[in-house]
């Protein structure tokens, strides 16, 4: 409305100038003040210009034809160009540039432009350059546009346009050449028949919309194209083989995030890589992040050598590497990734010399690491992660000069680490976690301070002393040498590693004190030397640190006083369980005062002893041993009792040792499915055949396993839901504790997600729902209707077990904590009895609420939190650890940063659909999107750091049966009016 004003003023002294323009200058100037108005017209509609772009427009000394942005026609004088890109320019795009009728270029590309397309922009009969890209305009496409016969460059790639493409767009626009509409929320199907076709197109990009259908077969009309992509929509049916041979000029096809499928029941690739053998320019395919199923076939070694990018991730693709694929020898991008893909990988790899970055990440592959792939000089990224790959690691690494990332985490690789590796010098990640590596760490993969991200070596078989060089490493975000067998001393060295922010040291077997100048790393944020040995004072420079927010020095031998001051202010006892030398004023933790006391009695209690006359010892000391021998035995009989009556007192039926013994073929591995913190989990059948997991509490390595074993039956045995594990029964004997559970026929949740742990079963998007659904139960009634009110303190999928029916059961109250302020629980259970025993954190590693980090009280937020991160790992695929680990970030800031970014979430909500099957129609694919979208945005509401903006479980189970009830009924809204805030 502003604008409209402003033009409406502005016209009235604008009429002037043009009649005294015919008296003065004569009849023949007239239309370039009809020109100079509408510009004029377009500048009163601009409500920013921050770097003074139209600054000579304001200038009456300054001819029009001269203005910033403005040509004219030296024949016609008129306005024939307008290009106003990249200006910072803001506002509303007035339609009085539809009075421009002699404009041949118009472009106003990367500005701040907002509002509709004014469809007065159709009537510039002769323009044949159109660019609003960049932009946040909105609405539809106007149909005028089909007015714009001699338009040859349409660019609107990155606004919020929607609707459909204007048939006439198509139909009439017969001189296009180039076509970018990507980047926006338009729908439909493609707009092209045998009654519009574009035989001048040349590029068509479409990525990131909202299309659906099939490829138009018209398209293959458009034989000029050498640009085609599609990536990113929802288009299905199977590859365009039989269009793709009618573009001999074609270089790029993106078909990525769809729905497409190959041919004969996608079961073959070969019919469409055929199609593509001949075309001789081609340089990049990809295709990732569909339904293709199928075996690479032998003919990928006959597409064009002129091929550099190869994209086939994220598929259901198959068998073996071909060897041919070596005679890509112009290949610099290959990504097999997250397929099914077995084998080995081929030696002939080698073959391939200009490769710079390889992902055969997360398939099957098995065998060796060729050594050959050493000869591929350019080689910068290498990732064979996520396989079974064994044997050791090649010393020829070493001659791989340009690499920078390694990533060879979670395979089965033994042998020692190469000292060779030291000569990759530009090496920045480096992660050979979760393997069976052995041997030191060598010195000279130490000093690489080429490190820049993160060096992981946990979770190996590594032993000897942390390397004094590790010290070199000043550019290094983060290490991991966590879950070896390290020892001896942590170097005060590490001080000059002056970019470190988290060090994980924890599981080891390390000695000494921690070294003071750690506490003096500028940047270092999260410290966990948890499980070692080691002793001493706790350095007063941890607690002065500014930056630090993460700290565990749970189960070592530390003593001395622990102030609540500094970084240590939000920590509380759970932050330095197991150092029985150790007090102060940290929440839960005993004060030094106290203890002084007990010492100060210990050491009168032998001098009170040795003062008592000699005579009166003799006189009691048949007494004192008959008392002695008395009680020892009412102890010992009691201690019995005890155990026997255990199972009785916990109103539990009786099972004995050796009925659970022969249930389990002697708790033998092949009946183990699993291991949690406290022990182990086995699979049996009872003498009345009924189909028992039986979980065995580990007395090694489980602290205080009566207090752990109690407590999960008293949490079990109180509270009563369909979504809650029951327990069958109870073993108790000395040494031996064990809770029997019903056998969930289809595992837990975890497996079901990473298809890598042998199960071939693909979830679908209902399925999804409906266990989500039934974990937000299960956990709302503990939280909100239990007769204690519970915080389950280990929400992870691992924890959620299936039924035969998919019904999601939650388990493993291990740790699990009643509420502060529960009446209810005071009276049945001391405070002690529900301390933690997670050391720093309550939970898993990923799945941790942020406060429980700064030390705060275990509560139904935290819950909340591992729900939502959960809900966050379901939709992308990826656990939390590795994101934190190759992001640098949590999950929820990494969905985070997809979420604000259109394209990216697009891709992520497609790659979720990929992932998960449907038994849903096709048409119902807007209904998967729409379910995903909400599990996304329900996620990051469940993850956000401030506990006391996240909802309630009761909340989200709302939300989630909501969701379900929409599955059923698309119809209804996938929107509540009242959605979780």
């Amino acid at each position: 409305m502003m604008c409209f004003l402003r033009v409406t003023t502005m016209f009235l002294f604008l009429f002037l100038d043009i009649v005294n323009s015919r008296v003065v200058h004569g009849e023949q100037n007239a239309p370039l003040v009809y020109d100079k108005s509408s510009l004029v017209s377009f500048m009163l509609c601009i409500v920013s210009d921050p770097e003074n772009a139209l600054e000579s427009w304001k200038s009456p000394n300054v001819h029009v034809c001269d203005w910033s942005g403005v040509k004219c026609s030296n024949a016609s004088d008129r306005i024939i160009e307008l290009d106003l890109s990249e200006k910072s320019l803001g506002g509303t795009i007035s339609p009085s540039l539809g009075n421009l009728s002699s404009l041949k270029i118009l472009d106003l590309s990367g500005n701040f432009f907002v509002g509709h397309i004014p469809k007065e922009l159709g009537y510039l009969i002769h323009l044949r350059q159109l660019s609003l890209s960049g932009n946040f305009l909105e609405g539809v496409i106007p149909s005028e546009f089909g007015f714009l016969h001699s338009l040859d460059y349409l660019d609107m790639e990155s606004n919020n346009l929607d609707g459909e493409i204007p048939t006439s767009l198509f139909c009439n626009g017969s001189s296009l050449s180039y076509i970018d509409l990507s980047n926006n929320s338009l729908g439909g199907f493609i707009p092209l028949s045998n009654e519009c076709v574009l035989k001048e197109l040349r590029f068509f990009l479409l990525w990131s919309n909202h299309f659906v259908g099939h490829v138009p077969l018209s398209l293959s009309n458009s034989t000029q194209l050498k640009w085609l992509d599609l990536e990113s929509n929802m288009l299905s049916g199977e590859l365009p083989s039989e269009i793709v041979h009618n573009w001999p000029q074609l270089q790029f096809l993106y078909l990525s995030y769809n729905d497409f499928v190959s041919h004969d029941g996608n079961t073959n690739l070969e019919p469409f890589f055929a199609s593509l053998m001949n075309l001789s320019r081609f340089q990049e395919l990809e295709l990732a992040g569909n339904r293709l199923g199928g075996k690479l076939p032998h003919i990928i070694g006959d597409l064009p050598t002129s091929m550099q990018h190869l994209h086939l991730e994220g598929n259901l693709i198959y068998g073996s590497i071909p060897p041919h694929i070596s005679n890509l020898v112009n290949l610099t991008f290959l990504n097999l990734s997250s397929n099914q893909i077995n084998g080995s990988i081929p030696s002939s790899f080698c073959h391939m010399i200009r490769l710079e970055r390889v992902y055969l990440s997360n398939n099957s592959l098995h065998g060796e690491i060729p050594s050959e792939l050493s000869d591929i000089k350019h080689l910068g990224l290498l990732d064979l992660s996520r396989n079974k790959l064994s044997g050791s690691i090649p010393d020829s690494f070493a001659n791989l000069p340009q690499l920078r990332r390694l990533l060879l985490y979670d395979n089965q690789l033994s042998g020692k680490i190469p000292p060779s590796l030291g000569k990759c010098v530009n090496l920045e990640i480096l992660d050979l976690s979760h393997n069976k590596i052995s041997g030191q760490i060598p010195a000279e993969v130490a000093a690489l301070a080429s490190l820049k991200l993160y060096l992981n070596l946990s979770s190996n078989n590594l032993y000897g002393p942390i390397p004094l060089e590790l010290s070199k490493m000043d550019m290094v975000l983060a290490v991991d040498l966590s879950m070896n067998n390290l020892s001896g001393r942590i170097p005060p060295q590490l001080e000059s590693s002056i970019a470190l922010e988290y060090l994980n040291l924890s599981g080891n077997s390390l000695e000494g004190p921690i070294p003071y100048s750690l506490g003096q790393l500028p940047y270092l944020e999260a410290l966990d030397v948890s499980s070692n040995q080691l002793s001493g004072v706790i350095p007063v420079s941890l607690q002065l640190s500014s930056t630090l927010k993460i700290l565990n020095f749970s189960f070592n031998k530390f003593s001395g006083n622990v102030s609540n001051k500094g970084a240590f202010s939000s920590l509380t006892i759970d932050s330095f369980l197991g150092n029985d030398g150790l007090c102060g004023t940290v929440i839960g933790m005993e004060s030094c005062h106290k203890k002084h006391s007990y010492h100060l009695v210990f050491l009168l209690i032998p001098v009170l002893l040795f003062a008592t006359p000699l005579l009166c010892m003799c006189r009691y000391s048949m007494v004192i041993k008959s008392r002695v021998r008395k009680r020892f035995t009412v102890v010992n009989k009691g201690k019995l009792r005890d155990e026997e009556e255990e199972t009785e007192e916990l109103h539990y039926p009786k099972i004995s040792y050796g009925n659970l013994r022969e249930a389990t073929g002697g708790f033998s591995s092949s009946s183990l499915i699993g291991s949690g913190q406290f022990g182990q989990v086995y699979k049996g059948v009872l003498l009345d055949n009924t189909r028992v997991a039986v979980k065995v509490l580990d007395t090694e390595t489980a602290g205080d396993i009566s207090w752990s074993f109690k407590r999960e039956c008293q949490i079990i045995r109180k509270i009563r839901h369909r979504n809650l594990i029951k327990i069958i029964t109870i073993c108790s004997k000395p040494g031996f504790k064990a809770l029997v559970l019903p056998l969930m026929p289809n595992g837990s949740l975890e497996r079901h997600l990473y298809p890598s742990h042998g199960l071939s079963q693909r979830l679908d998007v209902v399925q999804l729902v409906r266990i989500c659904s039934d974990v937000a139960e299960g956990m709302s009634y503990l939280h909100h209707y239990s007769p204690v009110k519970i915080a389950h303190c280990d929400l992870k999928p691992s924890n959620i077990l299936l039924d035969e029916d998919m019904t999601a059961l939650v388990t493993d109250f291990g740790i699990a904590k009643l509420v502060k302020g529960d009446d209810s629980a005071s009276t049945s259970y001391s405070a002690a009895s529900f301390s933690s025993t997670q050391g720093l954190l309550c939970g898993s590693v990923g799945y941790i609420a942020p406060e429980y980090g700064m030390g705060k009280h275990a509560s139904t937020q935290g819950d909340v939190y591992s729900f939502g991160v959960i809900l966050l790992e379901i939709v992308t695929g990826r656990r939390p650890t590795d994101v934190l680990m190759h992001e640098g970030s949590s999950l929820h800031e990494w969905v985070k940063r997809q979420y604000t970014n259109q394209d990216k979430l697009g891709k992520l909500v497609e790659e979720a659909l990929q992932r998960y099957s449907s038994c849903l129609p096709n048409h119902h694919n807007r209904t998967r999107q729409d379910v995903i979208l909400e599990l996304v945005e329900l996620g990051l509401i469940c993850t956000q750091q401030n506990p006391s903006t996240r909802p309630t479980m009761m909340d989200v189970a709302q939300e989630l049966g909501r969701l379900k009830d929409y599955l059923t009924n698309p119809n209804s809204s996938c929107r509540s009016e009242n959605s979780v805030k």
